[in-house]
């Protein structure tokens, strides 16, 4: 099992143009056997919003249950790097919100470190929880919680005027403390450009190549979530057809009477089922 990685090593494979990988994941299964393969970073995401419990987006999604499916996720990769998302409301409402949440994910959940939404606006929460001891990730570029405000879900930075806004929120924020910036639905250029100006390592969804790590959700990566998938995401495997054709197999033979056979069934001790029917006959 490799070494949980820590911020100085995030740093150093920045340096070194080693690239990194994290995935959002919800559940102690899924995180259980990402970090058997390797994965270096988790995401509990608000994502779960979408992909667990079916809601329009990610904006219904509370602190207990981001809190629930962070303890699951620490109980399924206790060597991986696990950062926990900052629902809406959970930290734009005031300072103390903020670092009152962010501790919130460390106290209960064991996180590693927390992320949140917003661009220069939210430097104050940022430097905040950096200045009370904890790790806090920044998220800009296409940001889910606030999508109304950006028109729905649009590609940001993709002019010189505004890339060049997306790279004074990514220079504000690390200045505040965040050690880490995730760029979400630029263009590549706009990786590109945020990645070279940095002294923190950046992560792309959607954000093309260039940056250091690159990040996508479990449930979009296997197909397993059917709803909707980014263009940017590689589907490795069609975990959602295959489940759809096994339960599908699992009707078929529950109503043929295939299943259970003999091999599926539990045997009584030998001799015992005919005294059984002794004891039964004798009742008789």
């Amino acid at each position: 099992m490799a070494k949980k990685k820590t911020v100085l090593d995030f740093l150093k494979m920045k340096e070194s143009g080693e690239k990194f990988s994290k995935l959002a994941i919800y559940d102690f299964t899924s995180a259980l056997l990402a970090e058997q393969a390797g994965l270096e970073m988790i995401l509990v995401g608000d994502s779960m919003g979408n992909v667990v419990y079916g809601y329009d987006g990610t904006v219904p999604v509370t602190m207990e249950q981001m809190i629930y499916h962070a303890q699951a996720v620490r109980r399924g990769a206790p060597h991986t790097f696990v950062v926990g998302d900052l629902p809406f409301l959970s930290y734009q409402t005031c300072i103390e919100d903020a670092v009152r949440n962010a501790g919130r994910f460390y106290k209960e959940a064991g996180m590693d470190a927390v992320k949140l939404e917003g661009g220069r606006q939210m430097a104050p929460q940022i430097r905040a929880i950096a200045d009370a001891g904890m790790l806090v990730m920044a998220h800009i570029g296409l940001t889910p919680q606030s999508a109304a405000q950006l028109g729905g879900f649009k590609v940001q930075g993709n002019t010189a005027e505004a890339a060049m806004r997306v790279l004074g929120d990514a220079q504000a924020l690390e200045e505040a403390g965040a050690f880490m910036v995730l760029l979400e639905g630029v263009p590549a250029e706009t990786g590109k450009l945020v990645t070279e100006k940095l002294k923190v390592p950046t992560i792309s969804v959607g954000a093309g190549p260039h940056c250091d790590g690159q990040a996508v959700l479990l449930s979009d990566l296997i197909g397993l979530y059917p709803v909707f998938t980014p263009k940017f995401v590689k589907r490795y495997a069609t975990v959602g057809e295959q489940v759809t054709r096994a339960v599908s197999e699992f009707v078929a033979e529950i109503k043929s009477g295939a299943f259970p056979g003999r091999e599926h069934c539990y045997r009584m001790k030998e001799g015992e089922s005919a005294r059984l029917e002794e004891m039964l006959k004798s009742q008789s």
